[in-house]
């Protein structure tokens, strides 16, 4: 279960200032309209979530990361669990030329403007009843996503997450460092906010043998 870092570049390239995106708002109202993972969530006022998602081929070097860790090949099967618009999606199939591949997200609106090109491989979906036959995919991804989960159905989802493989797993985990606590509360899709060890912890409970990494809100 090694820690793998495949996302630094593409999260420390945009400045996030998570103070003065709620200064004189109501935390809580934004985190209530933030989890509805809507157009308000996606494309709406930066203080309920992105402030618009759109294509900027910023994945292509995560994609192309990917692929050579895991060695993927024409053929091979990949689920995106929590793919939003299905942007690494499709820089996967540029970056691996006949790769299979499918995401699930809970959000209709994410689905319905996802990337034309991967929208018939994409469906509604929960992380914690995937629905997938088991070992059925070369490669199974989770990024940004287990922390929107309620406590009681993280152990499910990463149970979930071990089941769908037939091989490699990668979930990529959004946490506080110590003592940094405040800018990462104020990010409003978050539910659970526990440290490194807290979820190596929950790793072992829950039987998650997958690769994993943490990204640091600061």
């Amino acid at each position: 279960m090694p820690h793998l870092d495949f996302i630094s570049p593409v999260h420390t390239r945009t400045r996030r200032d998570y103070l003065e995106r709620v200064v004189g708002a109501d935390k809580a109202e934004c985190a209530t309209i933030a989890k509805r993972f809507d157009r308000d969530y996606w494309d709406g006022d930066r203080m309920h979530g992105y402030g618009g998602y759109h294509y900027d081929g910023r994945w292509r070097p995560v994609a192309e990361a990917l692929a050579r860790h895991y060695q993927l090949r024409a053929g091979q099967r990949v689920l995106d669990v929590g793919c939003g618009k299905g942007f690494l999606l499709h820089e996967l199939c540029r970056a691996v030329p006949g790769i299979q591949i499918a995401g699930i997200d809970i959000s209709r609106y994410a689905l319905d403007h996802a990337k034309e090109e991967v929208q018939p491989f994409l469906r509604i979906g929960n992380a914690a009843e995937l629905p997938c036959a088991d070992h059925v995919f070369d490669l199974v991804l989770a990024i940004n996503v287990l922390h929107n989960l309620y406590v009681y159905d993280l152990s499910r989802a990463l149970r979930e997450l071990e089941r769908v493989p037939g091989t490699g797993i990668w979930s990529l985990i959004p946490i506080a460092r110590a003592g940094e606590g405040e800018p990462a509360l104020l990010a409003v899709d978050v539910r659970v906010l526990f440290t490194p060890q807290e979820w190596e912890w929950l790793f072992r409970q829950s039987g998650y043998t997958g690769d994993y990494s943490f990204v640091f809100f600061a």
